[in-house]
């Protein structure tokens, strides 16, 4: 029987790993890179290692869901420290702010494929995301880092169902983005602002919603939710909770977008 069109596809992801040799995987524990480290661990056993770069636009609950998920692959897996804030290119918070970030994370993987004799660093840009405007791809091609996921032409759909096949406990995890995302392009990226929009994620993760974020206006708070999660949230008690939490933080005001959550949101100021 001829394989169907996405065991092709899964095939040819297989093969592409496997003749790379030896891959470094940025790795942030989202579903795509977490599919492509599951395969090349599979395909290449010690000579894939997804590599996690922490700084302060990396969630700590990023984090530690993307280190339970390599140890449930049984990946290698390995942390480093970077400092965006750093750059004033990234600080500035312009339309190049993504670029100036995946540049970074780029350099700092190359020098460590280097470190470690392997032939490529591979990323999780899958084919849907070429159709949005992402300067993270531009920084990666710079940079010769290479997308199988792209090469091998799987979709996001593609994806989640080959990861559900694959036992992966995150398939089905939302689309994250780092804290910088949460701040208006423009206005001038902080780690007090990167502290304060973290902690007012995580009031909402603890209370259960999943598809969430909290865009930091300065005196405002504005929440995202998906338009199903909206009436859990605007239950009375819930609601005044939420809000006196984010108030704690520093926020004079606190708002629901009825527009509800959309992928990187709103880019003014």
């Amino acid at each position: 029987m001829q394989p169907s069109l996405l065991q092709q596809k899964f095939d040819r992801l297989r093969t592409l790993l496997t003749e790379m040799g030896s891959v470094v995987v940025a790795y942030s524990g989202g579903i795509d890179s977490t599919f492509v480290l599951k395969v090349a661990h599979d395909q290449l056993h010690e000579k894939a290692v997804g590599i996690t770069a922490i700084s302060s636009t990396f969630p700590a609950l990023e984090l530690e869901a993307a280190e339970r998920v390599a140890q449930e692959i049984g990946a290698r897996h390995e942390t480093v420290e970077t400092d965006q804030l750093a750059i004033d290119d990234f600080v500035r918070n312009d339309a190049s702010r993504c670029f100036h970030c995946k540049a970074d994370l780029y350099h700092l993987l190359g020098d460590m494929r280097q470190s470690r004799a392997a032939a490529y660093v591979v990323d999780g840009t899958n084919l849907d995301d070429l159709g949005d405007d992402r300067p993270g791809i531009k920084a990666a091609r710079e940079w010769g880092v290479r997308s199988p996921l792209v090469e091998a032409e799987l979709s996001k759909a593609d994806i989640r169902i080959l990861a559900k096949d694959l036992g992966l406990s995150n398939w089905d995890k939302p689309a994250a983005a780092c804290l910088s995302s949460r701040i208006p392009r423009g206005n001038m990226i902080t780690l007090e602002k990167l502290h304060r929009v973290e902690k007012a994620e995580a009031v909402l993760h603890r209370e259960g919603f999943r598809h969430f974020r909290v865009r930091d206006h300065g005196e405002i708070a504005r929440i995202e939710l998906t338009r199903d999660e909206l009436p859990r949230l605007m239950e009375s008690d819930r609601c005044a909770e939420i809000s006196t939490k984010l108030k704690a933080l520093g926020f004079k005001f606190v708002t629901v977008d009825l527009e509800g959550y959309r992928p990187g949101g709103v880019t003014l100021s």
